[in-house]
């Protein structure tokens, strides 16, 4: 870690340890001096802090700092210490877990318009029963301070290629919540047949599927698993917008509908490559969840040579004339 970045913020808070990194912050385990607690400490990256400026991401930050939800891991603050933007959360220990919680989260968000942008597995998290989502604003705050400025050289979006909605891939401009529906669907279908679609595939390749190729289908790929909760995950992965489920709110219904006694729905068992992270879930009561990490400015042109990615994160950069 940067000995600047202690030093920036040892009034406040001691670093100590790095949790993990994504593409738009590198998370820390910190002990909040003042409140004596243990705090997640997310400092964006230096590349996107100095695109987007510290008064533009901490407006922005505000907005969704408001959503007051039991399944909405909150923002203790945010803020900028010598040149590093920050926002801090309570730190959850648990495992990631993808549950009925999380769709609800989802559909309080996308009622007042606030599209998440960045779940993930990494970003639903376990408090004791219950799930909870993190980063609610921070994807939506890069992506509209970066958007509002008047930014006329250098467009990027950034997102994770697994998640990735067609109309994501193909930096849409236009993106809703419907984009979550889709990767509601990715990460269903990774929790019943142990990989997303497309897996085992180059950044580049997965994001060329999500575009123009159809997964394999659910019940093909894991007959054991019912025809209606198959249904609802294959609707959420519809190329189109308009061919998926309209809300959040409306995958959650029908999978409670598919839990009741009359609604057919067995335990299945999680199917899992990662044992330490994804727990075993009774499916009648997993609302698949939802999860696209992109902030996007503009794009007027063909992408420059710039690429860089990994496997849980893809960046792209574009000139724009």
């Amino acid at each position: 870690m940067s000995d600047r970045l202690t030093a920036a913020l040892a009034d406040r808070y001691t670093i100590e340890r790095e949790l993990g990194a994504g593409g738009m912050a590198t998370v820390y385990l910190a002990h909040d001096i003042r409140h004596n607690r243990k705090v997640a400490l997310k400092v964006l990256k230096p590349e996107l802090a100095a695109v987007v400026g510290a008064s533009r991401f901490l407006r922005e930050v505000e907005v969704t700092a408001n959503l007051q939800h039991p399944h909405i891991l909150p923002l203790f603050e945010s803020g900028e210490a010598d040149g590093f933007l920050y926002y801090v959360m309570p730190f959850v220990e648990g495992e990631s877990l993808l549950m009925h919680d999380v769709a609800d989260a989802l559909a309080y968000a996308h009622a007042r318009g606030v599209v998440h942008r960045d779940i993930k597995p990494d970003n639903v998290m376990v408090s004791g029963r219950h799930a909870v989502v993190m980063d609610f604003g921070v994807a939506r705050a890069v992506s509209e301070a970066a958007d509002q400025q008047a930014l006329t050289t250098v467009g990027m979006a950034v997102g994770t290629p697994v998640y990735m909605a067609p109309e994501q891939a193909l930096a849409d401009p236009a993106i809703d919540h419907r984009a979550d529906i889709y990767a509601l669907g990715v990460m269903g279908y990774e929790l019943l047949t142990g990989a997303p679609p497309f897996s085992g595939r180059a950044p580049q390749q997965v994001l060329a599927a999500h575009i123009s190729e159809a997964p394999e289908p659910l019940a093909k790929k894991r007959p054991e698993v019912g025809r209606g909760l198959a249904d609802v995950v294959m609707r959420c992965l519809a190329k189109q917008p308009d061919d998926r489920w309209r809300t959040a709110d409306e995958v959650a219904h029908r999978l409670e509908a598919l839990a009741t006694p009359h609604g057919g729905t067995s335990a299945v068992r999680a199917v899992t490559s990662k044992p330490t992270s994804w727990a075993i879930a009774v499916v009648g009561t997993v609302a698949i969840v939802a999860a696209v990490a992109i902030g996007i400015m503009r794009e007027n042109s063909e992408p420059a040579a710039t690429v860089s990615s990994s496997a849980s994160t893809w960046v792209r950069a574009w000139s724009i004339c």
